[in-house]
Parts: structure tokens; C-alpha cells; sequence
């Protein structure tokens, strides 16, 4: 049965718009993991445009169930999650001018410099999980250097404009997915999912948890947190 991650970026978000301490993220993740959320991610950017060193440090000594720290693999940020220590990272990556993610890790150009980021965070006892499009080369270079997890992208299946577009993306997940599983990785996925769009992942039992964040809070707008992330959870327990 498949598990829930709620991020909580855009709570940050709508916080920083204002420059004010409202709303608190960390509250949020206190709501989600209430409503049954089993893992709240958090992604520290280098330019700290959402959450903060504050938002992390104090959601490490309230998140009850599993903390993911999303983030670039760069000496920074290695330094910080070493210290911190979430119960897993997910490596991204990451540029300036990005509104969101824009796609997967790039982890065959140079598999020895994130096998050393995975030891160094493995040397703290954190999970990695390596953020990744739904192509095997990927999948097989970051299990070469040490991934504990994938997290297939599934922000181009989510965008796809039309029914024959998003099956077609959807069986390229399929089969990084099939890949990911006879390696013995953990698999995860994310980005861009809805309540919509998630439920065709019924046919994909091999994933163990969902990575979700921006379709559950516009949803809390209208209905509550609470209740959009038992929603959420509904789905993704019913496959």
C-alpha cells in the first residue's frame, strides 16, 4: 500500500510573499502528519526563496513520522543535512531562475561525485533518494552511486495535453519503474501530481510513496489541509 509525502514549500511560499511569519510551515506539517501523511518534505534552496535554516531545524524536532530534505547536492547543503540530519534526502537539481523543478538529476554525466555526496550523507545515517527523469540510463547511474531510493519525475506526464500524450508518458514511467524495482531500489514519484492525474498509478503497485505538494495546498484553500490531505490519501491507499 502506497504512502503519502506532503511537501510544504508552498506554505513557505505564500509566507514569503509578505515577508511575514504566516503561515507556518512547520504548523502545516503538524496538520498533515495529524490527517495521516507519513513523511513531510521540505526542499532548502540555495537561495532560500521558500523555506529557511529556521523552517528545517524546527521541523527536525517536531516531524513525528520521516523528514525529507529535498536539495541540491552541493557542499552547502551536504554540510547542513549532515548536521540536521533528516531521516532522508532527496537530491535535485536546481537553478536560479526556475519557477518549480524543472526536471530530473543528471547523475551519468559524473556518478563518482554523487557516490561521494551519498557517503557523506550515508555516513549520518540519512537515505538517498535520487530525483530522476523515467529513463534507465539515470535510473542504473544512480544506483551505481549508492541510491537507496528513485523518485521518478512525473511532472511531464502532468503536463501533457492530451490523453494519447499522457499514456505515452505514462508507460515511460512504467518502464523506469519496472527498471527502478529489478535494481532493488526504493521508488517514489512526483511533481505535478493531482487528484486527477495520480489515479492512472493504480497500474503501478511497485511504487511505494507519493511526493505531493502543490495540488494538496491549492486544495486546502477551499477545503481545509486537513481534509485535502486525507483526500490525497484516500487515492494513493486505494491503490
Amino acid at each position: 500500500m502506497a504512502r503519502l509525502a506532503v511537501n510544504i514549500d508552498h506554505v513557505a511560499t505564500l509566507r514569503e510573499a509578505r515577508k511575514t511569519d504566516v503561515p507556518d510551515p512547520v504548523m502545516a506539517a503538524g496538520i498533515a502528519e495529524m490527517a495521516g501523511a507519513e513523511c513531510i518534505i521540505c526542499h532548502l534552496r540555495e537561495d532560500r526563496r521558500h523555506i529557511n535554516d529556521r523552517d528545517l531545524t524546527l521541523l527536525r524536532q517536531v516531524v513525528k513520522t520521516r523528514l525529507n530534505m529535498e536539495m541540491a547536492a552541493v557542499d552547502e547543503m551536504v554540510k547542513i543535512a549532515r548536521d540536521v540530519r533528516p531521516d532522508m534526502v532527496t537530491l535535485v537539481p536546481e537553478r536560479r531562475q526556475e519557477l518549480t523543478t524543472e526536471g530530473g538529476l543528471d547523475v551519468k554525466t559524473n556518478p563518482d561525485y554523487y557516490a561521494g555526496v551519498v557517503e557523506r550523507l550515508s555516513d549520518k545515517g540519512i537515505r538517498v533518494s535520487f530525483f530522476v527523469d523515467p529513463e534507465q540510463s539515470q535510473i542504473e547511474a544512480a544506483h551505481k552511486a549508492g541510491a537507496h531510493i528513485v523518485e521518478i519525475h512525473t511532472g511531464h506526464y502532468s503536463e501533457a495535453h492530451t490523453e494519447q500524450e499522457a499514456e505515452e508518458r505514462f508507460q515511460r514511467i512504467s518502464r523506469a519503474v519496472e527498471a527502478s524495482a529489478d535494481l532493488k531500489l526504493g521508488i517514489s514519484a512526483g511533481h505535478g501530481l493531482n487528484y486527477c492525474n495520480i489515479k492512472r498509478f493504480r497500474f503501478l503497485p511497485q511504487i511505494e510513496e507519493y511526493s505531493i505538494g502543490h495540488s494538496i495546498m491549492a486544495r486546502a484553500i477551499f477545503v481545509g489541509l486537513d481534509q485535502a490531505v486525507r483526500e490525497m490519501i484516500d487515492l494513493v491507499k486505494g491503490f
